[in-house]
């Protein structure tokens, strides 16, 4: 879910000039609150909040009329009610969403084969090689919008420009339901005096070091020596800082989406304390990963753990391995040793762990595999869940009744279009 509440929206007239602008970014409109309005006309102009209205559940979507109240997701619905107190929840239907979704990109296939999903509800599109077929691509655009309301009677907003990053902003910038093109020529100056955190990659610490040497804006970055900004955001990230707020972005849009990491996150029903349950917990959710690694014959080069503790304070430690791996149990024994280094001031709300820097399943052969025995026992599990669903052989260990409130995978692949 976006963070812009539709405040601000910009939109283009319709002879806007789209020379050089050849890339499309599609974002649907507050998508799992559409679609529930979608089902449930009763529903439209009012302030909804996608979640369970029970235990700790957090807000998975909420329509504009809510995120005007300051309503966002990932936060507690508990504290959403209080901010807007006239919200209704609506329970969230993820078949429902992941159906239509299917829809939307099969109507973005429809104009292009080079499309990039980037999740369920948004892809990039490279319609330079549609022109003939279809037209110049804000004609494209304007086309692509009508084709998704008409067959799935959602909205969307799409930005077109010259690359992947200036097309992101520009259609979050024409939220809800619009279209923003910028030209080539004229990115310096829709960039210019937009606020560097909107540029990709900069989140609030990035932000606030820039800030702190007088980098507001855009334009500011653009005239910063480059070594000032390398020396406040690191080599790397200065080097990007640098190239984006020229509008300069080298990545094409590619139709193969490769996982960047897995991971599975728990919000317990009530703050644990109980160090036993905690590692029983952690154990799990690293068994999951490791099914989900399996499942897309990719291993981890890195495990990472996250905690939020009762006073929703947040930290995250990692660990690089060895070796790679897709095998649950060293996963989760490298998940434990980080949880076991970490302080814990206050009972624990959520915990999390995730598998990053994914690569293909290693066929070298080594003289020593540690991990040959416990690799065989997690097939035969996988095979036991194919067979008899998830669940139907687990730890002795995780035997007991369910602790958690929302248990969440990261980053849902879309459906292919």
């Amino acid at each position: 879910m976006g963070r812009g509440d539709g405040s601000g929206r910009i939109v283009s007239p319709a002879d806007a000039d789209d020379t050089g602008a050849g890339i499309l970014h599609v974002d649907m409109d507050a998508f799992y609150a559409a679609v529930e309005v979608l089902d449930d006309p009763s529903l439209a102009g009012k302030p909804l909040i996608i979640g369970s209205p029970e235990g700790r559940s957090v807000v998975s979507s909420a329509s504009y009329e809510a995120r005007r109240f300051g309503v966002r997701s990932a936060m507690p619905v508990s504290q959403a009610l209080r901010l807007c107190p006239s919200a209704i929840v609506v329970p969230p239907h993820f078949d429902r969403y992941r159906a239509l979704s299917a829809a939307v990109m099969a109507v973005f296939a429809e104009f292009t084969p080079l499309v990039e999903p980037l999740s369920i509800d948004e892809a990039f599109l490279d319609v330079r090689g549609a022109r003939r077929l279809w037209g110049s691509p804000g004609t494209i655009a304007r086309l692509l919008r009508a084709r998704v309301l008409a067959e799935t009677g959602l909205t969307c907003s799409v930005g077109v420009a010259a690359t992947k990053h200036v097309a992101k902003m520009a259609s979050t910038a024409s939220k809800p339901d619009g279209l923003l093109i910028i030209a080539a020529r004229d990115t310096a100056a829709f960039l210019g005096p937009r606020s560097v955190r909107e540029l990709w990659g900069v989140g609030p610490k990035s932000a606030e070091a820039l800030e702190g040497r007088g980098i507001r804006t855009i334009d500011d970055a653009r005239r910063a020596p480059r070594a000032m900004l390398e020396r406040a955001l690191g080599a790397s990230m200065g080097e990007r800082v640098w190239h984006l707020a020229r509008g300069e972005d080298a990545r094409d849009v590619t139709t193969e989406r490769v996982e960047k990491s897995i991971g599975h996150e728990e919000t317990f029903h009530d703050d644990i304390d109980d160090d036993a349950v905690l590692r029983a917990e952690v154990r799990r959710l690293a068994d999951r990963v490791g099914a989900r690694l399996r499942a897309h014959d990719v291993e981890a080069a890195t495990v990472a753990l996250k905690i939020r503790f009762a006073d929703f304070r947040t930290v995250s430690r990692s660990v690089t391995l060895t070796e790679q791996t897709a095998v649950g149990q060293r996963i989760g024994d490298a998940a434990l040793e980080l949880f076991g280094a970490l302080e814990r001031p206050l009972p624990v709300r959520l915990i999390g762990v995730r598998a990053e820097n994914l690569r293909p399943v290693s066929m070298a052969a080594t003289l020593w595999d540690d991990d040959a025995e416990w690799r065989r026992v997690e097939e035969a599990l996988d095979g036991a869940s194919t067979r008899f669903g998830t669940g139907a052989i687990t730890r002795a260990a995780l035997l007991g009744p369910r602790r958690g409130g929302t248990s969440l995978p990261s980053h849902p692949r879309p459906p292919a279009p």
